[in-house]
C-alpha cells in the first residue's frame, strides 16, 4: 500500500459525526490502496455550537486555530473541520489556519454547481438554516422552511447529536419533511447540512432528491489525498 499524506480531523462536533467521518476515511483509504495517516482532535461541540449559535465568528475562528495547530504540531499536512456550525467563521478561519482547509462549504457549492442545482433547501442545524448554508450556495435559490419545519428539523438533530444514534421516529420525520417539501417548492434537491444526518441517512433509505453534504466532502478528501499520494 501507498501511504496517504498526514490528515488532520478536528472531531468531537458531536462525536458521532467523528466516529462517522473516521470509519468512512478508513474504508475508503483501504478501498483505494492506501494507508491512512489520520491525527485527531476533540472540539467542545457546546462551545462551538454556542459561538455559532450567537454569530462570534471571530472567536470561534481563534478557538478552531488553536485545534488545527494542535493538528500541525502532531505533523498533519491539511486537515478538514468536518461540521456544519463552525463553517460560520469559515472567512476568519482561511485567514488564520495553520494548514491547508478541505473546506466543507466549498465543496457543496462545487457539487451544487457541477449538478446545476436551481431550488434547494437545507436540512441541518438551526444556523445553517437559518443562514441558508452560510450564503454559500449562490447560484441557487435557497427556500426557507417554515418555522415549524425549522424547529422540528432543530429539535431531531439536536438530539442526534446529543445521542449519537437516531430512531425511526426520527427518520419518518425528515423523510416525510424532505417529500412534502420538495413537492411544495418544486426543488432539484435538499441539501443534508448535517454530519450527524449520517445516521438517519445513507444511500439506501434516502430517496427523495438530496445532496448528501457530508458525504460529498469525504469524497472530495479522499480525491485529495488520492492525488498527492499518487
Amino acid at each position: 500500500m501507498h501511504e496517504s499524506r498526514t490528515f488532520g480531523l478536528v472531531a468531537g462536533l458531536g462525536v458521532g459525526a467523528g466516529i462517522f467521518y473516521y470509519k468512512s476515511l478508513v474504508d475508503a483509504h483501504l478501498e483505494r490502496g492506501l494507508s491512512p495517516r489520520l491525527l485527531m482532535v476533540h472540539a467542545d461541540v457546546r462551545k462551538v455550537m454556542r459561538l455559532a449559535q450567537e454569530r462570534e465568528a471571530q472567536e470561534l475562528a481563534e478557538y478552531l486555530t488553536g485545534l488545527l495547530q494542535q493538528l500541525a504540531d502532531a505533523g498533519a499536512e491539511l486537515a478538514t473541520i468536518p461540521a456544519f456550525s463552525p463553517q460560520i467563521c469559515a472567512a476568519e478561519l482561511a485567514r488564520m489556519t495553520p494548514l491547508p482547509l478541505i473546506n466543507l462549504l466549498d465543496v457543496i457549492a462545487a457539487e451544487a454547481a457541477r449538478r446545476k442545482l436551481k431550488r434547494v433547501a437545507v436540512i441541518g442545524a438551526r444556523v445553517t438554516m437559518e443562514t441558508h448554508l452560510f450564503g454559500t450556495l449562490r447560484g441557487c435559490d435557497v427556500i426557507r422552511l417554515s418555522s415549524e419545519e425549522t424547529n422540528l428539523v432543530s429539535t431531531i438533530y439536536a438530539r442526534v447529536i446529543e445521542e449519537a444514534k437516531t430512531s425511526p421516529g426520527d427518520y419518518e420525520q425528515l423523510r416525510s419533511l424532505a417529500h412534502n417539501v420538495i413537492e411544495r417548492e418544486n426543488l432539484d434537491a435538499i441539501v443534508l447540512a448535517g454530519t450527524d444526518l449520517a445516521f438517519v441517512f445513507d444511500e439506501d433509505n434516502t430517496d427523495f432528491l438530496h445532496l448528501d453534504g457530508a458525504r460529498v466532502h469525504i469524497q472530495a478528501i479522499m480525491d485529495q489525498l488520492a492525488a498527492s499520494s499518487a
